[in-house]
C-alpha cells in the first residue's frame, strides 16, 4: 500500500444536492400500503383481550393484526442462547415495556392507519414493573417471564490465572462500583421497512427493503421467526442510510412484523418510524452496573482483576444480545498486562426497551469501570494517573500479546501513544495551571483514558454465553469474513460490489482508492457500488457495518480480488509484449516492464484481449476478469473449551486527555481541551479517519454529559422526546481538539489497517468522568456514573458538604 492519500468523498455530491437514495425516497412496488403500530402505554401488564373489530371496519383499512395472528403464524425469534424467555415482534400474553408493539393497522395511507390504530381496544391488567437491575435481582422481584426461574437471562463466571492467590498477596485491594447509562444514537433517519409477502408454488417468499446496516446474522433469525428457509428471505438495503451507529441492527423484528402484515393485507406494506417511536421503543445500548476489584502492588502494578458485570437488557434478551457483555471479552483487561482475571457476566431483564448495539457497544461500559478504577489505583498508591498507566501497559516488545481471556493483540506501542497525547497537551503545564486554579478555588480537572480499540469482531464471542459443556462439538460459531466482487469490463473500467452496508462512513471512497492503487488506475476508472441485495450481493453471516470491520476486513478482500485480476491482466499484457507476467507492473493506467517502461500496453487494451481475444492467451489462462474474494482470517476461531476467545481480529489503541472547568454557579462542565491519539494501524484515508474521530467524540460527549434514557420507578420513560432527551449540538463540541495518530500496522490484514470509528466512543466518556472527578477531588466528590451535568454535580457537592459537616460535628463531640 502506498502512503495514505487524501481523496474527496465520492458519496457527498449526491447527498449535498438532495439526490441521496434513502428508503423513504424509494417506491419499489406499486400499490404499497402504509402501516401504523399500536403500542403499549404500560411497562408491565397482562393482555386480557384485544378487540380489532372497529379498526378493521374503518374506511381505507386493509388489515389489522394482533397477538392472535402473531402467535398463530410466527415462531418466537431464535435466541443467542437457550432461555425460557420467548420473544416475538409483538406482545402476546403480556406487555413488558412502554412502547411494545401490540397490533399493526394497514391502510391506504398513514392518516387512515393512524386513525384506525386509535380504534384498537386492548384490555390490560397492570402488573408491578421493575426497571432497575438491583430490584430485578431480588428474589421477590416481579417476574417478567413466567417460565424462567428469575429475571436473570444469562449468568456466567470465568476465571483465568491465579486470581485468589494474587489478591491474597496484594499490598492493596482497590475496589470500585460504577454504573453506565442507557443511551442511544438518535440517527437522523429512523427505522423504515417495506415488506412484500408472496405466496408461491414452492412456498412463501418474503422481500423486504429496510435501512438495515447488518449484521446479517439476523437474516437466519428473521427466517426462523417466519418459519421459512433463509433462501426465501430477500433483504434489500438502499444506497443511503441516514446514520445507524449500531441502532438499526434492531430493525429486524419490524421486518418480520411488516411481512406478516403484508401477508394479511395481500399487498406490500410500508412502515416508517417517527422520532417519538424511535426514542420510546427502538433500541439503545445497555445500561450496566459493575464492580471492579484490583490486586495491586505497592508501586501500582495490577496483579489480578475481578469484574462483576450486570447488563440491563430490557424486556427480552433480543438477539444479538448478550453481545454487549462479551464483545470485549478478549480485551477485558484493556491496555494492561494483567494475567489473572475473574469475570462474572449477567444479563438481566427489566421493564425497559430491549437493548442492542450502540457505537462502541461493550467497550463504553467496560472502560468506564476499568479506567475509573485505574485512577483510583493511582490515588491509593500516590502515583500520577499517567504514570500508573505507563507502569501497567503491555510493553511494545510483547506483541503479539495474548491476554488472559484469549485475545491476541496484534500490534501497538501504548507508551509512545500516551506520551504523544501528553506532549500535545503539554501535560506538565496543565498540572501547573491546575495548581494555580485550585489556589483560586476553581474546579479545574484533567482526565485520562487509555483503551484498546477492538475491530473486526469475531462473532464467535456470543458462544461464551453458553457453558462449554452445552456447546455441541463441531457446531461452534466464529468468523470475521467479508466478501467483495470486482470486475473489469471491455473498456478497462473496474466495478466493485461491496458486501458491507455503510451509513455514511465513506466505504465507496476508500474502496475506489484501494482498488485504483492496487490496479494502477486513476480513480475515475473505478466504480464502487454499495447497494445491498441479499439475492445478488456477496455477503456472509458476519457481513455488515459494525464493530469497525470495513478497514481491516473488506479492504483485505479487495486486495485479494485485485491481485487475482492483476495476474490475469499481466498475463494478457505479457502475451502482447512477449514478456512473462512476473516482469510486469500496473502503473498509471498501463501495464509495463518493471525496468524498461517503454515496453508497455494500456490497461484497457490488456482487458480487451481477455474479453475479445481469449484464444491468444497462454494455455491454462482463465479468460475471466471477474473475481469474488472472501477474506477469512484464521485468527477468528470459536471459543475454546476453557472459554478463551480472540474476540476481535485487530486491536487498535486510543490515548485521550481531557481538560475541563466547572462553572461555580451553574456547575456546567466546560470542556476546554481534548488531546487524542489513535493507533488504527495503516491510515487508508486521513480525512475520513479524522472524520470518524470527530464523530465519535461528539457521540461520546452526548453519553457523558447529556444523553440518558431515563425511566421513572413505575416504568414510564421520562425522556421520550428531544425536549427531555438532550443531544449535543455544535455549541457543546466547541472545545479545542488536538488530534494525532500513531501507526503500528497490523500484521493480520492485507494493508495493515485496523478500525477507528468507535474508539473515542469508548474512551472519551470515562476521560471526561476522570477529568470531572479530578476537578471535584478536593471537595471529596467521586464520579461513579454518567451522565454528568449541573444537577448531578450539585447533588454530589451538597452530599459531600453534608457528610463533611456531620463528620466535623462528630469530631467536635468527641
Amino acid at each position: 500500500m502506498t502512503p495514505a492519500r487524501t481523496t474527496a468523498r465520492i458519496e457527498d455530491p449526491a447527498l449535498l444536492t438532495g439526490r441521496g437514495r434513502f428508503l423513504d425516497d424509494l417506491d419499489p412496488l406499486p400499490g404499497t400500503l402504509t402501516a401504523a403500530v399500536v403500542r403499549s402505554p404500560h411497562p408491565h401488564a397482562r393482555i386480557r383481550g384485544v378487540d380489532l373489530t372497529r379498526a378493521r371496519s374503518h374506511p381505507g383499512v386493509a388489515a389489522v393484526i394482533g397477538p392472535d395472528e402473531v402467535l398463530a403464524e410466527l415462531n418466537p425469534f431464535p435466541l443467542s442462547l437457550k432461555t425460557p424467555m420467548p420473544y416475538y415482534p409483538t406482545a402476546t400474553d403480556r406487555v413488558r415495556f412502554v412502547g411494545e408493539p401490540v397490533a399493526v393497522v394497514v391502510a391506504a395511507d398513514r392518516y387512515a392507519a393512524e386513525d384506525a390504530a386509535e380504534l384498537v381496544s386492548v384490555d390490560y391488567e397492570p402488573l408491578p414493573p421493575v426497571v432497575d437491575v438491583d430490584a430485578a435481582l431480588r428474589p421477590d422481584a416481579p417476574r417478567l417471564h413466567d417460565d424462567a426461574d428469575s429475571n436473570v437471562a444469562s449468568d456466567r463466571t470465568f476465571q483465568f490465572g491465579p486470581v485468589d492467590e494474587s489478591f491474597a498477596a496484594a499490598d492493596h485491594v482497590v475496589c470500585g462500583e460504577y454504573r453506565f447509562p442507557r443511551y442511544s444514537s438518535t440517527p437522523m433517519e429512523c427505522y423504515s421497512v417495506i415488506a412484500d409477502w408472496q405466496d408461491e408454488v414452492d412456498g412463501p417468499a418474503i422481500t423486504a427493503w429496510a435501512n438495515f446496516h447488518g449484521p446479517f446474522s439476523m437474516v437466519p433469525v428473521i427466517a426462523g421467526a417466519l418459519g421459512v428457509p433463509t433462501s426465501r428471505v430477500r433483504l434489500v438495503v438502499p444506497a443511503d442510510i441516514g446514520g445507524s451507529f449500531g441502532i438499526k441492527a434492531g430493525i429486524y423484528p419490524y421486518v418480520v412484523l411488516m411481512a406478516l402484515a403484508s401477508k394479511h393485507a395481500g399487498r406490500p406494506v410500508r412502515w416508517t418510524e417517527d422520532r417519538s417511536e424511535h426514542l420510546l421503543a427502538s433500541s439503545a445500548g445497555s445500561d450496566r452496573a459493575m464492580r471492579f476489584e484490583a490486586a495491586v502492588t505497592a508501586d501500582g502494578k495490577v496483579q489480578a482483576l475481578r469484574a462483576d458485570l450486570v447488563d440491563n437488557v430490557g424486556a427480552y434478551l433480543r438477539p444479538p444480545e448478550p453481545s454487549t457483555l462479551y464483545r470485549c471479552f478478549g480485551n477485558i483487561t484493556g491496555a494492561y498486562d494483567i494475567q489473572a482475571v475473574q469475570i462474572r457476566s449477567r444479563a438481566v431483564v427489566t421493564n425497559k426497551t430491549p437493548t442492542g448495539l450502540n457505537r462502541g457497544f461493550g467497550g463504553q461500559q467496560l472502560y468506564f469501570g476499568l479506567e475509573r478504577l485505574m485512577d483510583k489505583i493511582a490515588a491509593t498508591c500516590g502515583i500520577d494517573v499517567a504514570e500508573v498507566r505507563q507502569r501497567n501497559f503491555v510493553p511494545p516488545e510483547a506483541f503479539p500479546y495474548r491476554t488472559a481471556t484469549g485475545g491476541i493483540y496484534d500490534s501497538g506501542d501504548y507508551p509512545q501513544a500516551l506520551a504523544l497525547a501528553l506532549k500535545n497537551a503539554d501535560y506538565p503545564a496543565l498540572r501547573e495551571r491546575q495548581r494555580e486554579a485550585r489556589e483560586r478555588g476553581e474546579h479545574f480537572g484533567i482526565g485520562l483514558a487509555t483503551i484498546v480499540d477492538p475491530s473486526a469482531t469475531n462473532i464467535g464471542y456470543v458462544g461464551l454465553a453458553t457453558p462449554a459443556e452445552e456447546r455441541p462439538p463441531g457446531r461452534g460459531k466464529s468468523g470475521s469474513t467479508e466478501h467483495v466482487r470486482v470486475s473489469v469490463d471491455v473498456n478497462g473500467t473496474v466495478s466493485v460490489l461491496l458486501g458491507t452496508v455503510p451509513q455514511g462512513q465513506g466505504h465507496a471512497t476508500v474502496a475506489q482508492q484501494v482498488v485504483a492503487e492496487r490496479l494502477g488506475l486513476p480513480l475515475e476508472k473505478v466504480r464502487p457500488v454499495v447497494e445491498m441485495d441479499t439475492a445478488t450481493t456477496p455477503w456472509t453471516i458476519s457481513s455488515g457495518s459494525y464493530s469497525s470491520r470495513f478497514a481491516p476486513l473488506l479492504t483485505s478482500a479487495l486486495v485479494e480480488a485485485c491481485d487475482r485480476l492483476a495476474h490475469t491482466l499481466r498475463t494478457a499484457a505479457g502475451s502482447m509484449l512477449g514478456l512473462e507476467p512476473e516482469e510486469l507492473e500496473l502503473v498509471d493506467g498501463r501495464i509495463r516492464h518493471r525496468e524498461d517502461h517503454s515496453r508497455a500496453v494500456e490497461f484497457r487494451h490488456a482487458a480487451g484481449v481477455v474479453h475479445w481475444d481469449p484464444g491468444s492467451l497462454p494455455d491454462g489462462t482463465s479468460a475471466r476478469l471477474y473475481e469474488e474474494a472472501a477474506f477469512t482470517p484464521p485468527q477468528a476461531k470459536a471459543a475454546s473449551r476453557d472459554d478463551q476467545i480472540n474476540s476481535s481480529l485487530c486491536y487498535g489503541f486510543v490515548a485521550e486527555l481531557v481538560v475541563c472547568r466547572i462553572d461555580p454557579q451553574t456547575y456546567e462542565v466546560d470542556l476546554e481541551l481534548v488531546s487524542t491519539v489513535h493507533d488504527a494501524g495503516t491510515i487508508l484515508n486521513p480525512v475520513l479517519l479524522e472524520g470518524q474521530v470527530h464523530g465519535a467524540l461528539a457521540h461520546a460527549i452526548g453519553g457523558a454529559l447529556y444523553e440518558e434514557m431515563r425511566y421513572s420507578d413505575n416504568g414510564q420513560p421520562t425522556s421520550a422526546t428531544f425536549m427531555d432527551y438532550l443531544c449535543p449540538t455544535t455549541a457543546e463540541v466547541g472545545y479545542e481538539l488536538r488530534s494525532d495518530h500513531l501507526e503500528t500496522p497490523s500484521p493480520l490484514t492485507r494493508l495493515g489497517a485496523k478500525g477507528c470509528g468507535e474508539g473515542s466512543c469508548m474512551s472519551l466518556p470515562v476521560a471526561i468522568a476522570n477529568a470531572v472527578a479530578d476537578a471535584l477531588g478536593p471537595s471529596g466528590v467521586d464520579i461513579t456514573t454518567l451522565p454528568i451535568h449541573g444537577d448531578v454535580i450539585h447533588r454530589l457537592l451538597t452530599a459531600a458538604t453534608t457528610e463533611t459537616a456531620v463528620l466535623e460535628g462528630t469530631e467536635g463531640e468527641n
